[in-house]
């Protein structure tokens, strides 16, 4: 009988096999893969609270965030984020990209957003009023809350979409905790799925207030009536936020069995 891990890297396989950038499994197949990680456990990882990857002995600097890398091939890839407390993963987003989250360890304060587009023309992110905030000059796109709690494991896989679900998102480690995540496909430069990090600005950040409360009309009559707090501008960075600290480690799982061959192949495109 195959273990958890071997049949979430089958299903994997399965349900990513013809899904590309911007497209979404089937619901049956976000189901299937949904279960396949429910049933994951810490045990079947090799994860444990004990473990010094999870803990953060100095004082003077960020804790260091450590990616657990179990396997990438072009249509997916699977890792583990493993975060000692207080760690933050700091806000970015997943473009074109299907992603399932499945916190194994410990507890986890997730916040994230989805793009708030125009009504009459979907495609097109709600750009700010006038460029001008009261921190700066910048350009930034609104934004709204999808999600702003926290979940301790054991806990159902979340699942995030291209436009829906939560795609920008931030991880923030409440205790020692770890997440296992499955993306489909993986970033990738060359095919425009590179990693975006954001600053976040108050809805209400602008000195235009006419423009403010005109576009608050509109989204009041536009987005369900929602508040003022459900709404954020986001800033895109032009680099890697300088207090995220992330050391990988390649990882090879008891029992796995995967194409080594064709996982090479991709790591050398990756690397050119």
């Amino acid at each position: 009988m195959p273990s958890a891990v071997q049949r979430l890297f089958d299903t994997c396989k399965e349900v990513f096999a013809d899904v590309g950038s911007g497209a979404v499994p089937s619901p049956a197949d976000v189901e299937r893969l949904r279960s396949a990680l429910d049933t994951l456990k810490p045990q079947d990882v090799g994860l444990s609270r004990n473990l010094p990857l999870f803990k953060h002995a100095s004082t003077n600097r960020p804790p260091a965030v450590t990616y657990l890398h179990l396997s990438a091939f072009p249509n997916f890839s699977i890792g583990i984020f493993c975060l000692p407390r207080t760690a933050v993963i700091p806000l970015h987003n997943h473009p074109g990209m299907t992603v399932f989250s499945k916190i194994l360890v410990g507890s986890m304060h997730i916040k994230s957003y989805d793009w708030v587009t125009d009504p009459q023309s979907p495609n097109e992110k709600i750009m700010s009023p006038s460029g001008v905030c009261s921190v700066g000059m910048f350009s930034a796109c609104l934004a709204k809350v999808n999600t702003d709690a926290v979940f301790k494991a054991p806990c159902e896989t979340s699942v995030l979409y291209p436009t829906t679900g939560g795609n920008i998102h931030r991880f923030t480690a409440v205790t020692p905790c770890a997440v296992l995540d499955v993306l489909g496909p993986p970033y990738n430069d060359n095919e425009g799925r590179a990693c975006t990090y954001y600053k976040e600005h108050a809805y209400l950040s602008f000195p235009d207030l006419a423009d403010v409360v005109s576009l608050a009309a509109f989204l009041v009559a536009a987005v369900l009536g929602a508040g003022d707090g459900d709404y954020v501008w986001l800033e895109a960075m032009a680099s890697e936020p300088e207090e995220l600290v992330v050391r990988e480690k390649q990882t090879r799982l008891a029992g796995l069995h995967v194409d080594t061959q064709k996982a090479k192949e991709f790591e050398a495109i990756k690397g050119t």
